[in-house]
């Protein structure tokens, strides 16, 4: 559903397909921060593939004239939404396989 609401808002844009193939998939250069280790690359991760900060870049492309700031904002979105899709949630400090939508941890 956020995919699909991301996308239906940014076909509202005008912005032009080409930028949000270009963007779709920025929040995965991310990734590399569990070369520091499982912890930092958790905290990383989740910076980008949260729905905090697209939230908030949606809220102020909203007050912001043009649509730059909102469309980026809506690609964003889009990418979270489709990580969910997929079944990639956010990660968990003891693993990248280990997220908010797999099994519960256990002590």
């Amino acid at each position: 559903m956020l995919l699909a609401a991301a996308v239906a808002g940014y076909a509202q844009t005008g912005a032009g397909w080409g930028l949000f193939a270009l963007l779709f998939l920025v929040p995965d250069v991310l990734m590399p921060g569990y070369l520091g280790g499982p912890r930092l690359g958790a905290a990383i991760y989740n910076v980008g593939h949260s729905t905090i900060l697209p939230f908030g870049m949606i809220g102020l492309g909203l007050m912001l004239p043009g649509t730059a700031v909102f469309a980026v904002g809506l690609i964003w979105m889009a990418h979270v939404g489709f990580d969910r899709a997929l079944g990639y949630g956010l990660k968990y400090a003891t693993g990248f396989k280990q997220t908010h939508l797999s099994a519960p941890l256990v002590p």
